[in-house]
């Protein structure tokens, strides 16, 4: 295991660790800290420039297998663009999209993982959370017999009696839940991010059933 891996997994499960091992490809970070002048002259303040480099440092250049949703996540993590206030808080770009998808992904102000399109949506706590996500919609897809996409009041109507919050992916916007032999995926991110806007409507919040999974694939995955 190579230095990135060491640094990169520190903190996620079992599964997120070995979904990032198996399957991620790391290009080299950016040096970052060659911008810091830069960055400095356009009144960007040092911790926030120390915020970036601590991105770039442990996730720049990592690419994972595209998500279910968003078209797929970013295409490759890589940390760029600071822009905020002192009052508001400082936002960075997380990485480019993979395809035409009117909105950014962002690093936010305390450090979650969202997209940013007329407003903020910040979909997970940390960077983390958007890797375990990820890990476990690979994970789940493999076992599921049966994967349904609900949209708006179908997705609403859901029981999730008996369910429980899936932790590792510090849910925000999105959240996952888990039974006894199946999961299920949510995803409010766009219809917040787009909330009220003209240009583009409103999204209705979307989530995936996966259903008919055997016991062992519905168990926690331990943290690392």
């Amino acid at each position: 295991m190579n230095r990135f891996h060491t640094q990169a997994l520190t903190g996620l499960s079992r599964r997120a660790r070995s979904f990032v091992a198996m399957h991620g490809i790391r290009l080299d970070p950016r040096p970052l800290e060659e911008h810091r002048r830069f960055w400095r002259e356009r009144e960007i303040p040092d911790e926030q420039i120390d915020r970036m480099i601590a991105f770039e440092e442990r996730w720049g250049g990592l690419a994972l297998p595209p998500a279910p949703a968003y078209d797929g996540g970013p295409r490759l993590f890589g940390a760029d663009s600071p822009e905020g206030t002192a009052d508001d808080g400082w936002w960075f770009e997380a990485g480019d999209q993979r395809s035409a998808v009117p909105f950014l992904f962002m690093i936010g102000p305390n450090d979650e993982f969202g997209i940013h399109g007329p407003q903020w949506a910040p979909l997970h706590a940390g960077v983390e959370g958007w890797v375990e996500s990820v890990a476990l919609a690979h994970h789940v897809a493999l076992f599921a017999r049966t994967i349904t996409r609900v949209h708006g009041a179908e997705l609403d109507a859901l029981d999730l009696d008996g369910f429980e919050p899936v932790p590792e992916v510090q849910g925000l916007a999105d959240t996952w839940w888990r039974g006894r032999d199946s999961y299920v995926a949510v995803y409010r991110g766009e219809s917040q991010a787009f909330a009220g806007s003209r240009a583009f409507g409103s999204p209705a919040p979307q989530g995936l059933v996966y259903q008919g999974l055997p016991e062992w694939a519905c168990r926690p995955s331990s943290a690392g």
